[in-house]
């Protein structure tokens, strides 16, 4: 649909343009992201076997890397609801780090940062429809949904078909055990 080639990218674009600006300078995004990297870190080790990095640089940039691949995938059209949700997962994070407004005393920085923390969640609105945007084409929920009652069907209407032939051939087995203890009484 038309709607669609044109919305992607237009959804996509401050993806792809925010994430090539940070992996051009990723120290600019580095002190708004510490506190948020440091989190997550502290509660991934809590709960994962594994040591999470602490490099918070490192996480600027793999964020922003996401940001352009998968942005720009969307902006295609290409695996259009995985990216929007890895998008999603993205965005969230981010303007966690970057638009922290209930730390503002100053009135016009304090919205500013509203602005943008609401334009986050508005982009991020979007991306939520598109990942379960189904293109008018069923989910694929429904798709299993409808696959298992047809195999639901198929195997009872197999059975049946079994239950009658195996009737069919006890009737027959019946049939010749007289006939075969015809023969032997006489």
């Amino acid at each position: 649909m038309l709607v669609r080639r044109i919305a992607r990218p237009l959804l996509a674009a401050p993806f792809i343009y925010g994430g090539i600006s940070t992996l051009r300078k990723p120290q600019d995004r580095v002190p708004g992201a510490r506190p948020v990297v440091e989190k997550l870190a502290e509660t991934a080790d809590k709960q994962l076997p594994v040591h999470v990095p602490r490099d918070v640089e490192q996480w600027v940039k793999a964020d922003a890397a996401l940001k352009v691949v998968a942005g720009t995938l969307f902006g295609l059209g290409r695996l259009p609801r995985l990216t929007a949700l890895a998008l999603s997962a993205s965005i969230v994070p981010t303007t966690l780090a970057g638009h922290r407004f209930w730390e503002h005393t100053d009135p016009t920085e304090r919205f500013g940062q509203i602005s943008n923390f609401l334009k986050n969640a508005g982009l991020l609105g979007g991306l939520l429809l598109a990942a379960v945007d189904t293109e008018g084409k069923p989910s694929v929920g429904y798709r299993a949904r409808r696959a298992a009652h047809r195999a639901a069907d198929s195997t009872e209407k197999s059975f049946a078909k079994a239950q009658k032939r195996a009737a069919k051939a006890q009737k027959r087995a019946k049939k010749a055990a007289k006939k075969q203890a015809k023969r032997v009484s006489s």
